[in-house]
């Protein structure tokens, strides 16, 4: 027994003092199961050979196929349970660890289990499915794995609320500056004011493409005037650097938007194919034992 195990069976809560990704939990300890696992199954695949081609038949594909389906409803029931967890992060960080290399260690079950026989029916859809929701369950590790850090680094010390109350404080200073410049732009520059476009629909939100923004354009109209001859040089030039830096916080503000939707959207993917995944695989094995 380790000397963390003695102060834990002691009652007392020793956190490790550096931070351990899940991935790496325990010394990879889940990677290790998730291997043993994979090899029995390899072994297991090659080792009984039934007549004729391996399929999913026999006690040996049985019984990949029965640790495959458990593994499928351990998983989702996993989903749900970490919702519920409390402040203990070392035990969610050892489950998700779990969810993640048995995730993986599921497609090389399920892929021995079908014997590589593929057709149009019920049970390579429930195939197709299970590795859909794997491919997604992967990106999930990727957003949640970069995207926290890249958020961090792109609001550089500061929050959403204190971007937006800086865009605010610039659009009052564009109103005083703008005033010596001639109609045109200061038609621009209160259209720019009027209108900020953050967020907006899903696909905003995902591209951080904003084709219409009119601090964009205001700033364009600023650069095709700045050689004509009636432009006030000293407005005209705090004008384009009071929009530049506008522009700069909006393209922040809208990263950190997208940063957010490309974590939370693989969730409208992963959780409806799931239960998608468990319709399927009851259809499998209703076929399978009852047709």
């Amino acid at each position: 027994m380790s000397v963390s195990d003695r102060f834990t069976a002691a009652g007392l809560d020793i956190r490790p003092t550096r931070h351990e990704s899940f991935l790496a939990y325990n010394r990879f300890r889940f990677l290790r199961w998730a291997t043993v696992l994979v090899l029995l199954s390899i072994a297991l695949y090659l080792g009984v050979r039934p007549y004729g081609q391996p399929y999913g038949g026999g006690w040996a594909g049985y019984t990949l196929g029965t640790v495959g389906a458990l593994l499928i409803l351990w998983l989702t029931w996993f989903g749900y349970r970490k919702r519920t967890y409390n402040s203990n992060s070392g035990r969610l960080a050892a489950r998700l660890s779990a969810h993640v290399y048995l995730g993986l260690a599921l497609f090389f079950v399920a892929t021995l289990h079908t014997g590589f026989h593929f057709g149009w029916n019920i049970h390579t859809f429930a195939y197709a499915l299970m590795c859909i929701v794997i491919a997604s369950g992967i990106f999930g590790i990727f957003a949640y794995a970069h995207y926290p850090r890249q958020m961090t680094e792109n609001r550089e010390s500061m929050t959403t609320a204190q971007m937006l109350g800086r865009i605010a404080g610039i659009d009052d200073e564009l109103r005083n500056v703008v005033m010596p410049l001639d109609d045109t732009t200061v038609a621009a520059i209160e259209r720019c004011i009027e209108t900020n476009e953050i967020g907006g629909s899903a696909w905003r939100q995902l591209s951080g493409r904003y084709p219409r923004c009119t601090t964009a354009a205001a700033i364009a109209h600023m650069e095709a005037i700045a050689e004509g001859h009636t432009i006030v040089q000293e407005a005209w030039r705090q004008t384009l650097v009071k929009l530049s830096e506008k522009a700069a916080l909006l393209a922040r503000i809208r990263r950190d938007i997208r940063f957010k939707a490309m974590m939370e959207a693989w969730l409208f993917l992963h959780i409806p194919l799931t239960f998608a995944l468990l319709a399927a695989l009851t259809a499998h094995i209703i076929a399978i034992f009852f047709m």
